[in-house]
């Protein structure tokens, strides 16, 4: 197999983001649950004995487990129907089984692959969160911080690996049946089949799992608080398990195929744009070759390397030390990742993408035909680099109205003093206030 130069990219990235996952769980493996082993402590815990946690841990994994065997085995039979579904009606859209079977297969294959990366985010997070518990009580914020970081670090690692990767192999095995450059628009028209499966079991996780997690939120609370009187997730209460089972599938599991499914789905989105040819038109991506046409997923393999520096500036280099800094470490991240991730995309562009290019398909004219989009490297990086801080801007904006931290939530707490009308006022025009910006 012949690696172009965006090849070259691609696939080194997935793989340190792979082992880069790998040595996050090593690290948080170095944790023992064994009660035997465990020097007792109570420097940020006392009211749970440690030697309950791998035994409350087993019962959750369990739970989690025995969960996704039954809302995955729901979603393969959905899926396989449906892609029978999507092969006989993009066979007889176009007028060719042929991709008709390919878009269904790249179905398959994004609908697969989202429920592994929902089920390994799950099961890293159960594993994660047991030792997140011990390291809080063991050695402090640090610890604790660091361990719960890395758990998500290998979800995130792993998940955008995957993702990343998966997707080039369904590309460089489609381009066999669509070598020249010509068609290359009917191939990632099949191939924008990855991201409708992503998407699909992203729906069953989130809405699944989130019936189930709110059913035994509201059941641990109305028979714990209520009925018995006991705490929020206190032991003594059966539910509690339960509503721990539900925020893994929920939450996590959940979470996670749906972070895979948006990603699919606006990689392949870009694709589908790229590929689209200005009729009787030299200056095109598909004749600019197949790095130029891979652009959008180098910028997605990139990521993966970035996210990984600044992991390690948030565990190794400004590691959290009070309570305080857990929010200005996490912002950290936001910031730096994003900041570093411009120079990238630009010498991404430079590097893969011809002087000049034309599109269609993007928008419209006046009259309703499709318009002709002249493109250059420095537009698309405008393009790139308006998404990337707009997705900054996003973030940090919802962070200033939900934290604490802040006036807005403060305020809104406040409110609640006076009542249930006076709380129900303030938090539907905090929420309005909070959607101008973004």
């Amino acid at each position: 197999m012949h690696f172009g130069l965006v090849d070259e990219i691609i696939v080194p990235s997935c793989i340190i983001g792979l082992l880069a996952a790998l040595v996050q769980f090593l690290i948080i493996k170095k944790i023992s649950l064994d009660p035997e082993k465990q020097e007792l402590s109570t420097s940020l815990t006392g009211e749970v004995p440690e030697k309950l946690v791998p035994e409350i841990y087993a019962k959750i994994m369990d739970g989690a487990i025995q969960f996704l065997k039954v809302e995955y085995a729901i979603c393969c039979l959905f899926c396989l129907a449906f892609s029978l579904v999507i092969y006989f009606l993009v066979s007889w859209g176009t007028h060719s089984s042929t991709q008709g079977a390919l878009t269904a297969g790249a179905f398959l294959t994004g609908a697969f692959t989202s429920m592994l990366c929902g089920f390994l985010g799950m099961m890293i997070a159960t594993y994660s969160n047991a030792r997140t518990t011990l390291a809080c009580a063991k050695k402090g914020y640090t610890e604790g911080f660091n361990t719960a970081f890395r758990g998500g670090s290998v979800m995130g690692y792993a998940l955008c690996s995957l993702g990343v990767l998966v997707l080039w192999i369904l590309l460089t095995v489609y381009r066999k049946v669509y070598p020249e450059a010509n068609d290359w628009e009917m191939l990632f028209d099949c191939a924008a089949g990855y991201g409708l499966g992503g998407s699909t079991v992203a729906m069953f996780g989130r809405v699944g799992g989130g019936i189930y997690t709110k059913a035994a939120d509201v059941g641990a609370d109305l028979c714990g608080k209520v009925v018995a009187g006991l705490d929020e997730d206190d032991p003594n209460n059966p539910a509690t398990i339960a509503d721990n089972v539900g925020d893994n599938v929920g939450d996590i599991a959940g979470m996670g195929a749906d972070l895979f499914g948006s990603f699919a789905e606006s990689t392949c989105a870009a694709l589908v744009i790229a590929a689209a040819a200005v009729e009787h038109s030299n200056n095109t991506l598909s004749a600019a070759g197949w790095d130029a046409m891979l652009f959008p997923v180098s910028i997605s393999a990139a990521g993966i390397v970035i996210c990984i520096l600044c992991g390690f500036v948030a565990t190794n280099v400004a590691p959290v030390k009070v309570e305080a800094d857990i929010e200005r470490v996490l912002k950290v991240q936001m910031v730096l990742t994003a900041l570093l991730m411009l120079p990238v995309i630009y010498y991404l562009a430079v590097l893969l993408l011809p002087e000049h290019f034309r599109l269609e398909g993007v928008r419209l004219t006046e009259d309703g035909s499709q318009a002709k989009i002249h493109g250059t490297p420095f537009k698309a990086f405008i393009c790139a680099t308006m998404g990337c801080v707009g997705g900054l801007i996003i973030g940090l904006v919802t962070e200033y109205f939900t934290s604490h931290s802040f006036i807005p939530t403060r305020e809104l707490a406040s409110a609640c003093k006076f009542g249930t009308a006076v709380n129900i006022i303030q938090g539907l025009a905090l929420g309005y206030k909070s959607c101008i910006i973004p």
